[in-house]
């Protein structure tokens, strides 16, 4: 795993994802702004097994170009699914995500969902709704909990240097 670097600058393009099927993104641009969104990565009728994992390598790429380039990037780090597809599509994203950082030599690490939950309300085992609102008495208006996520996940990562002390 690439390791992140020791302090950030604020020119720097940073990207947390809350990886799923409906992907939570939260992107701090270079110019200091923070946007943030879900996408979609749920499977057409007729694509094949890996069409899933080649739209999330070109949403990324569409990203790095756009936003980037992409300075370092955290994922939601989930040690237990609840069901089988959904623990499926996570590996295939956080490889998908893994490989394409590697390939670009952008630095990146999984964050415990209990220490983003915990910065994000105080509570390691905050719900959804928590999340929510969390995200929410910080100034942003997140569609779902994917997008709190994510958001919550770059709030740590810039308020604690990315785990780094």
């Amino acid at each position: 795993m690439s390791h992140l670097p020791l302090a950030f600058r604020g020119d720097r393009t940073l990207l947390s994802l809350d990886l799923g099927t409906t992907t939570g993104w939260a992107l701090h641009g270079a110019d200091g702004m923070i946007t943030s969104g879900t996408v979609s990565f749920r499977q057409g009728r007729f694509d094949g097994g890996g069409m899933r994992y080649l739209r999330f390598t070109n949403w990324l790429t569409e990203l790095d170009r756009l936003s980037g380039p992409i300075s370092a990037i955290w994922f939601e780090e989930v040690r237990r699914h609840a069901g089988t597809d959904a623990a499926h599509v996570y590996g295939g994203l956080m490889a998908t995500l893994t490989a394409w950082a590697e390939l670009r030599g952008v630095p990146y690490d999984g964050v415990p969902v209990g220490t983003i939950k915990r910065h994000a309300t105080g509570k390691g085992n905050a719900n959804k709704d928590a999340m929510l609102a969390a995200a929410r008495a910080r100034g942003f208006s997140p569609a779902d909990d994917n997008e709190a996520d994510a958001i919550a996940i770059l709030l740590w990562a810039l308020e604690t240097r990315g785990g780094v002390r």
